[in-house]
């Protein structure tokens, strides 16, 4: 008689770096750190951890890496915690600039698509016209504008 066979299952479950899920001792070890540093910059501003609908503190991937970096700075760099805020804040302005850059080639590139399309159709207007030389005291009238005179008719008059 034969064991029944078992089959294993693997889940795998994938969260977003910006979620919350590491509690703050977790964090504070995958970033090789104190706990107490880590409320000390979020006292500081460095780090804004979210929080659970009872009020501990969860820290995200993103968070992790963002205090790893910090640490980086302060341990490797010899920054200061107001040398890091300043990094971290021209960090931020540099983002959003280059957010903006890439907005605005967006838009050009947009632009560049009307341009093209208007001097299309620029060139199939041009290709319409006709040049009219006028006489000097005439005015120049487009053709759709013009009326055609009636046809003349000969009338024969006969006299006697």
């Amino acid at each position: 008689m034969s064991s029944p066979r078992r089959t294993r299952t693997t889940t795998k479950v994938t969260i977003s770096d910006d979620r919350g899920v590491f509690m703050i001792s977790v964090a504070a070890e995958l970033a090789d750190m104190h706990p107490q540093t880590l409320r000390m910059y979020e006292q500081r501003g460095l780090i804004e951890p979210q929080r659970s609908p009872k009020g501990t503190r969860l820290y995200s991937q993103a968070d992790v890496e963002k205090l790893r970096k910090i640490q980086e700075m302060t341990s490797d760099l010899g920054l200061n915690l107001a040398g890091v805020e300043k990094v971290l804040e021209m960090e931020q302005q540099l983002d959003r600039a280059q957010r903006r850059v890439e907005q605005l080639e967006r838009r050009a590139l947009q632009l560049q698509d009307e341009i093209a399309a208007l001097e299309q159709r620029r060139d199939e207007v041009r290709q319409d016209i006709v040049r009219y030389e006028a006489q000097p005291g005439q005015d120049i009238v487009r053709a759709a504008d013009v009326r055609r005179p009636p046809a003349r008719r000969s009338i024969r008059i006969d006299r006697d």
